[in-house]
């Protein structure tokens, strides 16, 4: 009941609907009391939106297959992550609405983790430099792909424009130290995006 009345929420921002405690739990044959037993209410039920957003996100890159190549993974982590976004435009952008706590920022940080660990592989295989610190990189490379999702989902751009993503991440891991063509070529290697359809 609680992941329907998340998706129910976010379904109806989808849609452009109010998000009451009424119109939530119309059609799915719970009272509004379910609003308060689950989430405590509807500033509970915004910030388990919030919640489910990072997890998800979190399960969705750490399903990804990982290779001997650390930045054609960090391609691939990227596509997952933009990927993820337009699955769920608008659990997406709830995810970011700092006016509603996390109840478990760690969850947040997981989704991070396998970006972290994906730049240090590449520092260990010589592809970035030894200076490279992975956490901030990895923040960098999240922040290229967060911009190109918002701008996306948020509708100044078309889905096309993603494709940028190759070439705002190889001027990054090149700066950072990795050989510009095997960068582009592990970059194209692990850049598969699926669009959903409109």
């Amino acid at each position: 009941m609680r992941t329907l009345l998340i998706d129910r929420a976010a379904q109806m921002l989808r849609t452009r609907e109010p998000v009451t405690l009424r119109s939530v739990v119309a059609g799915t044959g719970v009272s509004t009391m379910a609003v308060y037993t689950y989430f405590g209410g509807m500033d509970g039920l915004w910030r388990a939106m919030r919640q489910e957003g990072f997890t998800r996100l979190a399960g969705t890159l750490h399903g990804v297959r990982l290779t001997a190549d650390p930045v054609r993974d960090l391609a691939a982590l990227g596509s997952a992550y933009l990927s993820n976004a337009l699955a769920a435009p608008d659990l997406y952008r709830v995810m970011f609405d700092a006016g509603f706590e996390l109840d478990d920022p760690e969850a947040a940080d997981e989704s991070l983790r396998p970006v972290v660990r994906a730049v240090e592989r590449a520092r260990e295989a010589g592809r970035f430099r030894e200076d490279v610190d992975p956490p901030a990189l990895a923040t960098q490379t999240w922040t290229i792909g967060h911009g190109l999702a918002s701008l996306v989902t948020a509708g100044p751009l078309p889905p096309e424009a993603l494709a940028h993503g190759v070439a705002m991440l190889a001027a990054l891991f090149t700066t950072a130290g990795d050989d510009p063509a095997r960068c582009r070529r592990s970059l194209k290697r692990g850049w598969h995006l699926e669009i959903p359809p409109e």
